[in-house]
């Protein structure tokens, strides 16, 4: 029986089971997780302890009992639990792969949206180092010095001209 009904038996709280245990040193079984077992004749020396201390007796009167005994060991099943590890296991790992398959997936578009957004600059990059050449090709033709005109040809000090027409005189043209 366990430290709590061992204490419902006696009448005392779980705690109190537990610190008489610890204060007496008394040898009491424990299972594989650290718990207290108490058998028939543990009972029995729990019930002697509770009886002498309603009786008045100190806690530190009470002799300690010198016999120890092994603590007791179980046995796991280990077929059982080794077939539910697997089929953990199993999912776990299937688990990471979907989510690594999915990280693959994400980077690369996200690679492609990048080359996108890169071959975008590029081509910009391209428009505006052409527009940039057109405009010092143009600021060079400003800067050259204007060229000056041929000189009209004087035939004995007259400016020679085309005739006009009667018609287009006429006209204005």
């Amino acid at each position: 029986m366990n430290s709590s009904e061992a204490a419902k038996l006696l009448g005392v709280s779980t705690s109190t089971i537990q610190r008489w245990v610890k204060q007496l040193d008394l040898p009491m079984e424990r299972n594989e997780r650290g718990h207290y077992h108490f058998n028939d004749k543990d009972i029995e020396i729990l019930q002697e302890i509770h009886e002498k201390l309603q009786s008045g007796t100190l806690i530190q009167e009470i002799a300690p009992i010198k016999e120890k005994k092994i603590t007791r060991k179980g046995i796991v099943n280990t077929t059982e639990k080794n077939e539910t590890f697997e089929k953990l296991l199993e999912k776990v790992n299937k688990l990471e792969m979907g989510l690594h398959a999915k990280a693959d997936s994400v980077a690369s578009y996200q690679l492609l949206q990048h080359r996108r957004e890169i071959e975008e600059l590029q081509q910009q990059i391209k428009e505006l180092t052409q527009l940039v050449e057109k405009l010092q090709t143009e600021m060079n033709e400003m800067k050259r010095p204007p060229q000056i005109e041929k000189p009209l040809v004087l035939d004995n000090g007259k400016v020679k001209r085309k005739k006009k027409s009667f018609v287009s005189s006429l006209l204005g043209l």
